[in-house]
């Protein structure tokens, strides 16, 4: 892991005239945040079941991550899975067996590492596919373990959602409210983490 590469969390503008999300998408508006449920884990190994059983190898790594994957950490009731392919801009690779597993192509950001976003409404779950040479997926993992092994952090981190989830609007307005906390809790993990 580069641990510069991991520490810019500059996220790229959207280029000009384009909108990341397939027609018939935008951000949801489901600010429900629910408390811990074990129940999770269990969607995220059926998802992940799915997901195998419909790209096989081009799978190389299905993961749990997002606050569902962190015990003790209320979250919107949403799974995020994030999933590693050979070339995430080969969408024909992947994207159609996918929907044919039940899952709906929401999102494309090739200018985000080749960021694609499939929802699934069965169990509820985001499942974010990038390619290898990625750094959000090894963001999310570490953000991920550091919230499960400090506590502190993980309730200083269910306020800020609790306190953006309270301030209303779509999951943009969401996100933004709790992103400084997200990143200091983040970058502190990364340099504890990553020599």
């Amino acid at each position: 892991m580069d641990r510069a590469r991991l520490l810019d969390l500059t996220a790229p503008a959207v280029p000009e005239g384009l909108s990341p999300w397939v027609e018939g998408f935008g951000p949801g508006r489901d600010l429900t945040i629910a408390e811990p449920d074990p129940r999770w884990v269990e969607d995220f190994e059926r998802l992940r079941s799915r997901i195998v059983d419909a790209i096989g190898a081009t799978a190389l790594l299905v993961e749990h991550v997002g606050s569902t994957s962190v015990p003790d950490l209320p979250a919107k009731p949403i799974v995020d899975v994030s999933v590693i392919v050979p070339d995430a801009d080969d969408e024909a690779a992947y994207v159609p067996a996918l929907e044919s597993a039940g899952l709906v192509l929401a999102v494309r950001e090739p200018w985000w590492e080749g960021h694609r976003m499939l929802r699934s409404a069965e169990p509820r779950a985001n499942v974010h596919v990038f390619g290898p040479a990625a750094q959000e997926p090894a963001r999310q993992r570490i953000f991920r373990d550091w919230l499960r092994a400090h506590p502190a952090d993980r309730r200083r981190y269910a306020e800020a959602k609790r306190a953006a989830s309270a301030a209303g609007g779509h999951v943009m307005e969401y996100n933004a409210h709790k992103q400084q906390v997200l990143r200091e809790i983040l970058v502190r993990a990364i340099e504890a983490s990553v020599p």
